[in-house]
């Protein structure tokens, strides 16, 4: 009796063991891929939300409203490619002095003034966010606004990698009419070279060519790039510098504000 007792709880703990180890899943974390690198202007589609043999078509998303310190019409209205940018720009100070933060709905862009406010609207999905401007770029041909990680999420751009957005900007300060942007500083970025010792050859060249202006090298995540600051910051100024520089090797001048 007592040998058949034995024989019965040895068999519940086996039985025990057996649904134990039957419900033991291994934990495994899951990373999404990144976004694909993008060589031309078109995005890729993310594919969310697709079914087999669905026609079903969902209601546009609603634009936000314009931000509530905001009054009349952008003073920027544009189409264009837009991008986004995390790594290895995160924990970088931006254009702003302030350190950029890929969570905060922010963007860069070329030409608007520091602090401007814009609502971007991606073209495909019809998704919206208001950002702040707070550094510069891009520095790609063809594109005309960054976007921060979390903008990006946002807008669906995220897995998109590029996509054709509408900027509407409300800049700081006072503009006379819709499209216009207030004056400002500018100045002239070329690059990005791969090599140093390129950058330093177009700076000295550059500083022999415009004796009144500051030309700087610089490195940055991208490579090496050089930027001529005319003694005369208007627009019309860099405007004729950007003219004047053309460099072989895939190198762009780009007219970048610096306030």
């Amino acid at each position: 009796m007592i040998r058949c007792r034995q024989v019965l709880a040895g068999s519940v703990v086996t039985f025990a063991l057996v649904l134990t180890g039957c419900h033991k899943k291994r934990v495994r974390a899951h990373h999404p891929p990144p976004p694909p690198p993008a060589s031309s202007g078109s995005g890729r589609s993310s594919g969310h939300g697709s079914t087999s043999g669905s026609t079903a078509r969902t209601a546009p998303a609603p634009l936000p409203p314009a931000p509530p310190d905001v009054r009349g019409k952008p003073s920027l209205v544009e189409t264009g490619i837009a991008s986004w940018y995390g790594p290895p720009y995160a924990g970088r100070k931006g254009a702003d002095g302030k350190v950029y933060d890929q969570n905060a709905m922010t963007a860069a862009h070329r030409t608007l003034p520091l602090g401007s406010i814009v609502r971007v609207t991606n073209l495909s999905t019809n998704q919206s966010a208001v950002v702040k401007i707070t550094d510069r770029g891009p520095f790609v041909k063809g594109r005309i606004i960054d976007l921060s990680l979390a903008a990006a999420k946002e807008t669906g751009l995220y897995r998109m990698g590029v996509a054709r957005v509408k900027v509407e900007a409300w800049t700081p300060g006072p503009s006379t009419a819709a499209n216009a942007i207030p004056g400002g500083r500018w100045c002239v970025q070329v690059g990005a070279f791969q090599r140093e010792k390129d950058a330093v050859k177009l700076k000295e060249q550059l500083m022999r060519r415009y004796r009144t202006a500051k030309v700087i090298e610089f490195p940055g995540p991208t490579g090496h790039w050089v930027r001529v600051n005319p003694a005369h910051p208007s627009k019309a100024s860099a405007d004729e510098v950007a003219a004047s520089i053309h460099v072989s090797g895939g190198a762009e001048p780009y007219l970048v504000r610096t306030d």
